[in-house]
């Protein structure tokens, strides 16, 4: 299947393309990673698949092998971030789920005891 045409004014895509700045800690022919502008631990990561998807159910459909490349840039960085202890990977779907930027994408975080429930 071929992702839905991309937005003109995707944030996400935007960085995707090199048209915006942003902190890329990994990259793949798959997927871009980026440090959060707004981190929520000391460390956050945004990982995005390089196609558009406005969020992961939609990528889960469309592409899901694009799912599976994302988790495992996920567990790539944590990796490199040295998260031996652990970390959290949350996709935030639809508005209602705090979801701001509707390009599929995964938080990464960690680097600190993470509570549950969050929020």
């Amino acid at each position: 299947m071929t992702a839905p045409a991309r937005p003109d004014d995707c944030l996400f895509c935007k960085i995707v393309a090199g048209d915006v700045p942003a902190e890329i800690v990994r990259a793949d022919e798959t997927t871009v990673a980026f440090r959060d502008i707004n981190p929520q631990a000391p460390t956050h990561v945004l990982v995005v698949p390089r196609s558009h998807y406005a969020d992961a159910a939609e990528l889960a459909h469309h592409e899901p092998a694009g799912l599976a490349d994302v988790l495992r840039a996920a567990a790539d960085i944590a990796e490199r971030e040295g998260l031996t202890e652990g970390y959290r990977a949350v996709f935030n779907t639809g508005a209602g789920a705090g979801q701001t930027v509707f390009h599929a994408h995964l938080h990464v975080l960690g680097g600190r005891s993470l509570q549950w429930p969050p929020g």
